[in-house]
């Protein structure tokens, strides 16, 4: 089948997604997470873990890489997909979220224009001002068996705009 049989151009009606990764890097006890830039449209002066959008030309394992990377300077390895969330935040276009886990080779990250790197030992992440899905997240991905499946979730919100996240239950 060649790249015109896809059906790529058939988005008349369809749901549409934007690929993003999200990170969660460790080095022994801590995780290193970004307080985002007080500039930053989403998520201003929270903590996440880093990530970002997709490049036309890579896959999401690739993405996750060169996302570290850029963000953090860091290099990594034992780079495992954890899991998969489909966002509908009421728009036209979703997001479609990529969760890795990797290990750092050191802790020395360089500054970035996204926000403030801090490595945060794992029992104080719950103490700092997250993105309000990063607490159930780091329990699925810091705290799951590395043999365990990837998790795959989608999330929405309510009309209070809470949050509303639910699994699929694995078979």
């Amino acid at each position: 089948m060649g790249a015109k049989d896809q059906g790529a151009d058939a988005t008349e009606g369809r749901w549409l997604v934007i690929p993003r990764t999200l990170c969660f890097v460790t080095r022994g006890e801590d995780v290193l997470l970004i307080k985002r830039a007080a500039h930053k449209r989403v998520y201003p002066g929270l903590y996440n873990g880093v990530g970002g959008h997709l490049e036309r030309d890579e896959d999401p394992l690739s993405g996750a890489v060169r996302e570290i990377q850029e963000e953090t300077g860091l290099d990594v390895t034992n780079v495992q997909l954890r899991g998969i969330i489909h966002v509908d935040a009421g728009q036209p276009n979703g997001i479609m979220v990529f969760v890795f886990k990797a290990e750092a080779l050191s802790r020395e990250v360089r500054a970035t224009e996204e926000g403030t790197l801090e490595w945060v030992p794992r029992d104080q992440v719950l103490d700092l001002p997250l993105v309000e899905d990063l607490p159930i997240l780091l329990e699925k991905v810091l705290d799951a068996e590395t043999s365990a499946k990837p998790f795959f979730a989608h999330t929405s919100y309510d009309e209070a705009d809470r949050l509303i996240m639910l699994f699929a239950n694995p078979r």
